[in-house]
């Protein structure tokens, strides 16, 4: 009897070190390998529209498809700071200069989306100085996160294993001149 329970018990931490640890590995090589890809996706896509000065339907469509590339789905958001520049006199007593601060007011992924996905297809126009960011975070659980969960048992529905962010200030006003 002794020696059966220690044949089964040999036979289970064979497979547990011959198959599990070695697909663990591989399944964050993986997350490894879309972390990448995802982080060079957002940095494109932040770091084009930013040049251009506009958020285009084709830069949009290109980082969902680069996105949707590593077999993971993302919750993308995007966060475009405007500037809102305060222009106005001091009193007439002194010089001429702005009185006021630049303050920035936010716009957020659906109010982007909804100019972007009109039938139309527009471009969302930025100006130079605006601050444009994009975050991305997979809202799937990957195969490493479920084994991990298995092994360690800190799984957890919130919990996202790749993402990225990115943002910068916009160097070039897109609007028409």
């Amino acid at each position: 009897m002794g020696d059966t329970l220690m044949t089964v018990i040999a036979i289970f931490l064979a497979v547990v070190l011959m198959f599990v640890f070695p697909m663990l590995s591989v399944s964050e090589r993986a997350d490894d390998i879309s972390q990448l890809a995802v982080q060079t996706a957002v940095s494109d896509f932040v770091d084009n529209s930013r040049a251009i000065g506009k958020i285009t339907v084709a830069n949009y469509e290109k980082l969902v498809n680069s996105l949707n590339a590593t077999g993971n789905s993302y919750d993308i958001e995007m966060e475009l700071k405007s500037l809102d520049e305060n222009v106005g006199k001091k009193t007439a007593w002194t010089k001429g200069e702005v009185i006021g601060e630049n303050v920035y007011y936010s716009i957020y992924t659906s109010q982007i989306l909804e100019v972007l996905m009109k039938e139309e297809g527009e471009d969302y126009l930025m100006k130079e100085g605006d601050i444009f960011g994009c975050t991305a975070k997979n809202n799937n659980t990957t195969i490493s996160q479920t084994i991990r969960g298995i092994f360690y048992s800190i799984s957890s529905n919130h919990a996202y294993q790749v993402s990225a962010e990115h943002s910068g200030m916009v160097t070039a006003t897109g609007f028409n001149k």
